[in-house]
C-alpha cells in the first residue's frame, strides 16, 4: 500500500496544546498498552503498520513540522516538503511527484491519500488498503472513501451515490449544508466525505501535468511558491466524471476541537489532576509540572501548557479560535529533530530554556551574533564542540560560549540542559549554522 497522509495546520481549536510549528496532530494524548503516550500521527503510523508491515507512507508536510515527524516516528518516514501552504492540489500534485522521481512508485500503482489524524480503529486502514487494490483494477479514475453518517452533521461534506452497494459511482457532491439539508441528504443514502481517494498515480501526475507547467519533482518543488492555491476537490474531483465511492462503515471521528478530542480520550486525565467526586464530564490534559484540583465543574475542559491554561465549557471550547488570533506568544515548547525544548523563564535581557536531547542526537553546529549562552547539564553523558574543540560532558558540568564562537552538543545518552540565553537581542533568527568537521 502507497498511502500519502496530508498534514495540516496548527490547529488553533486546541490551543494551548497547538501553536504555530506544533499542530494537533502530535499531541501526546491517547495512552498505549504500555501506558505510555502517543500522538494522533504516532496511531495513525502504528496502525497502518500494524495492517500492512510493507506499507510506503509518505507524509505531505510543511517545513515547520519535519522536526516533529522526526522526533515522533524517526528518520526513515517519507516526507514531501511543501516550501509553503498552497492547498491540497499543489500538496498532492508534489507528493506524486515525489513518489515518482524520489520513492521510484511506478506510475500504475495506486496511491491512497488520506488526512494524518482521524481518530479510528485499525479496521479502517483495512478498509483504505482496499481501497486502493480497487483504485488499481477499477475503470474510475478516481475512488473515494464515503463515511456512513451516525447524525446529520453541518462539519462535513456529502458524497451522494448512485445507489447502496458497497462501491457504487458517484452521482454528485454536496457541500456542507444545514441540518434539514444534512437529514435528507442521508435519508437519500449520502456519506461523509472524510477526504479519503485514490487514483493511479500516473492519474494525478497526468492531471498535474495540465494545470502546472513542470517537468519533474524538483522543478515542481523549485516554483512551488508560484503555484495558484486551490484544493485537490476543485481542481481534479469536481471535473471527473468516472469517480467511484467505497463505503466505511466503522468508527470514525474528527478530532478539531477540544469537545471532540474529550470524547476520544481514553481517561479523564493526562498529566497530574485531581475531581473532587461532585465533577462531571470533565477532562484534563496537563503538560506542567504543577498539579490541577477540579471541583463541581461539569461538561469542563482544562488544558495547562508552556504556552498558556485554558478553561472552557467543552461546547464553548468549539468557538476559541478568534481569541487565540488575538494573542502574541513566543513558542514556549517545541520538538525537534534531535529532541525537545520548553522554555522555563523570559527576561528582558536573558531566557532560561530546559532542552533535551535524544541518544546519538545533536544539534546544529552554529553561532550566535547577539548573545552569549551557557549549558548546565543536569542529567546524561554527552559531548559539546566549540570552536572545533570538543570535551565530553556530564550531570554537573558547565559550558560558556560567547557570542560569535561556534557550537554544538551531542547527546551519548538521553542528556537534559538547562541553557541561559544573555544578551540585549534575544531572537530566534540570530542564529547562524556551519557545517561540522569529521
Amino acid at each position: 500500500m502507497n498511502i500519502v497522509l496530508l498534514s495540516g495546520g496548527s490547529g488553533q481549536r486546541l490551543w494551548p496544546l497547538s501553536n504555530d510549528i506544533r499542530s494537533k496532530q502530535f499531541i501526546k494524548i491517547f495512552h498505549k498498552e504500555d501506558g505510555e503516550l502517543e500522538s494522533m500521527v504516532q496511531r495513525v503510523y502504528r496502525q497502518i503498520k500494524e495492517v500492512d508491515e510493507e506499507a510506503e507512507v509518505t507524509i505531505a508536510t510543511s517545513k515547520s513540522q519535519v522536526s516533529s515527524i522526526h522526533n515522533q516516528l524517526g528518520e526513515t518516514v517519507g516526507i514531501s516538503i511543501e516550501p509553503c501552504r498552497r492547498d491540497t492540489f499543489p500538496a498532492i500534485a508534489l507528493a506524486a511527484a515525489y513518489l515518482k522521481d524520489v520513492k521510484g512508485i511506478k506510475e500504475d500503482e495506486a496511491v491512497v491519500v488520506c488526512p494524518v489524524d482521524p481518530y479510528v480503529e485499525n479496521d479502517y486502514f483495512e478498509a483504505l488498503k482496499e481501497l486502493g487494490n480497487l483504485a488499481a483494477k477499477s475503470e474510475a479514475n478516481l475512488v473515494l472513501m464515503g463515511i456512513e453518517p451516525t447524525y446529520p452533521s453541518e462539519k462535513y461534506g456529502y458524497i451522494i451515490p448512485t445507489d447502496s452497494e458497497n462501491v457504487s459511482r458517484v452521482s454528485m457532491f454536496k457541500e456542507k449544508p444545514t441540518v434539514e439539508l444534512a437529514q435528507d441528504y442521508i435519508a437519500k443514502g449520502a456519506l461523509w466525505n472524510g477526504g479519503v481517494f485514490a487514483f493511479r498515480l500516473g492519474y494525478v501526475l497526468k492531471r498535474a501535468h495540465e494545470l502546472i507547467e513542470f517537468t519533474d519533482y524538483n522543478d515542481l518543488f523549485a516554483k512551488y511558491d508560484t503555484l495558484t492555491k486551490i484544493s485537490f476537490d476543485y481542481a481534479v474531483v469536481e471535473h471527473e466524471e468516472l469517480i467511484e465511492v467505497m463505503r466505511f462503515r466503522g468508527m470514525w471521528k474528527d478530532i478539531g476541537t477540544w469537545n471532540t478530542l474529550t470524547e476520544a480520550m481514553d481517561s479523564n486525565a493526562v498529566g497530574e489532576a485531581l475531581f473532587n467526586e461532585t465533577c462531571e464530564n470533565v477532562h484534563v490534559v496537563n503538560e506542567l509540572d504543577v498539579p490541577i484540583i477540579c471541583m463541581g465543574l461539569k461538561d469542563t475542559v482544562v488544558s495547562a501548557s508552556p504556552d498558556g491554561i485554558l478553561v472552557s465549557d467543552k461546547e464553548q471550547s468549539s468557538y476559541i479560535k478568534p481569541l487565540v488570533n488575538t494573542l502574541e506568544q513566543k513558542i514556549m515548547f517545541a520538538e525537534k529533530s534531535w529532541g525537545s525544548f520548553r522554555v522555563l523563564d523570559m527576561e528582558e535581557e536573558s531566557v532560561t530554556i530546559k532542552v533535551t536531547l535524544q541518544p546519538g542526537h545533536q544539534m546544529n553546529y552554529h553561532s550566535h551574533e547577539h548573545r552569549d549562552e551557557i549549558w548546565n547539564v543536569i542529567s546524561g553523558e554527552g559531548r559539546t564542540i566549540v570552536d572545533g574543540m570538543e570535551q565530553k560532558v556530564s550531570a554537573g558540568d558547565v559550558v560558556t560560549m560567547a557570542a560569535g564562537c561556534r557550537h554544538t552538543i551531542i547527546a551519548d545518552t538521553m542528556l537534559q540542559v538547562i541553557e541561559v540565553q544573555l544578551g540585549k537581542e534575544i531572537s530566534v533568527h540570530d542564529k547562524r549554522k556551519y557545517e561540522l568537521e569529521s
